[in-house]
């Protein structure tokens, strides 16, 4: 490398929305140490994961990219390769990074410490590990490499209470701690100012804000004043828990003009019994009679959701419910998983596992119902004028157009680029399993 030229480093994100900002605050401390993002791996000097370790698979994902990297690594000793997010938090991720060529090492709580743990390793030459258990400083002190003007995340409060027996979050991003509002309304005044149209409030549970701040603030609130912001035109949130999601805030969405009506409200299991042994701490009863009120105060809202097949001690009974339920929500969309076992959660531990072989099949069958259901759904919506907001080019096709609509289905219409970053009105030509097609009306 020429001694004259800036490092460059490229970060490869898994998982949620939450590690898609923390990634643009890592890039944000790296230029700010000197650093340039690099316009492929190969050209890198650093080479950072933003890791998930919410399942086995994103987990086995991001061990084969690291075998990939180290095959650059040995062509270019000089190459950090450095792990941080969820995956450094648990210690037998940890045993496993050990046997594999990770020079640097961060939790979710140290983010801010990235380039002084780089540094060290750049000019010591060892492995220089530092996770912690104690929640760190919030990343919004911090500056960011945000994606794009046009939208952004925004945390407004980190960690979670919850404890599903599955989930292996609140190990890894600590317990719940709300940002304060005026800090939250700040920075999105701030993306205003900067052109950003669109912003998506991210919380492990955002019905939970504002119960660690001493200030009689909830979410209802925070969505009211985010909609009083000159700029922004479009709000977004994830994720609602089941459990605590209030008449008010279904009132709020109803009201204020900029919330968007879509609500990824995750069910996870339709089985009473089942739904007990996760500890959500609601039930199907519960979950109808929140879809009922959601759809008869938002005529055409979008209900999303999360399901897990194959949780210990699941019956066929058990599965069977939640077939019905998906039957009878009739979700606009569901992200559909194998259940896997985390260490360290209380799932993990008990002893009636479900076979593979029969989470596979049931996972197939869930997804062949809810992709009709979705396909029936999208198809009704031919002929009918949405408005869109128009993110870029299409992802698959890039002479079209990607954008989207206020309930978060994605639209592919043919136009011409000056149009990104605009809010239209498209016609549906085709509903499909997972996207619609559009025309622009003039």
């Amino acid at each position: 490398m020429n001694q004259n030229e800036p490092l460059k480093y490229h970060i490869y994100t898994y998982g949620c929305q939450m590690n898609v900002r923390d990634s643009e605050v890592i890039g944000g401390l790296l230029e700010d140490n000197g650093y340039e993002q690099a316009s492929t791996p190969e050209s890198a000097d650093l080479i950072l994961f933003n890791t998930c370790s919410v399942r086995h698979s994103a987990e086995n994902k991001i061990y084969g990219k690291l075998g990939e990297i180290n095959l650059l690594k040995r062509n270019n000793p000089e190459l950090i390769v450095a792990l941080g997010g969820c995956m450094a938090q648990l210690p037998d991720c940890r045993q496993k990074l050990k046997k594999i060529g990770v020079d640097v090492l961060f939790g979710t709580h140290n983010l801010h410490e990235v380039p002084f743990l780089v540094s060290k390793s750049r000019e010591t030459g060892e492995k220089v590990w530092q996770v912690r258990d104690e929640e760190g400083r919030e990343i919004e002190e911090f500056p960011a490499n945000r994606k794009t003007g046009l939208s952004a995340f925004v945390n407004i409060m980190y960690g979670c209470n919850n404890f599903c027996s599955y989930c292996i979050v609140p190990y890894t991003r600590g317990r719940e701690r709300s940002r304060k509002p005026e800090d939250i309304i700040n920075e999105i005044q701030h993306l205003a100012e900067q052109g950003c149209r669109e912003v998506t409030l991210l919380g492990q549970n955002v019905n939970s804000y504002g119960k660690t701040i001493n200030q009689d603030t909830d979410f209802a609130d925070l969505l009211g004043m985010v909609n009083g912001i000159d700029g922004i035109e479009r709000i977004r949130f994830t994720t609602s828990h089941p459990k605590d999601m209030s008449d008010r805030l279904i009132e709020t969405i109803a009201v204020y003009p900029k919330v968007c009506e879509h609500v990824h409200v995750p069910l996870q299991a339709g089985s009473n019994r089942i739904l007990q042994k996760m500890n959500r701490k609601y039930t199907r009863e519960h979950y109808l009679e929140l879809v009922g009120k959601m759809r008869d105060r938002i005529p055409g809202i979008a209900i999303t959701s999360d399901l897990i097949v194959g949780f210990p001690g699941e019956s066929e009974e058990d599965f069977k419910d939640t077939l019905d339920m998906v039957n009878r929500v009739r979700f606009d969309a569901a992200f559909t998983f194998l259940y896997s076992p985390r260490q360290g959660t209380r799932a993990a531990e008990l002893t009636d596992q479900i076979p593979i072989e029969i989470k596979k099949l049931r996972l197939n069958e869930l997804m062949k119902v809810q992709y009709q259901i979705a396909k029936e759904i999208n198809s009704s919506l031919e002929g009918s004028v949405q408005e869109v907001f128009v993110e870029g080019p299409s992802k698959t096709n890039a002479e079209k157009l990607m954008a989207r609509t206020r309930t978060n289905r994605i639209v592919i219409i043919s136009a011409a680029k000056d149009l990104i970053g605009q809010i239209i009105n498209v016609r549906i030509t085709e509903g499909k399993t997972f996207s619609l097609v559009g025309d622009v009306v003039l």
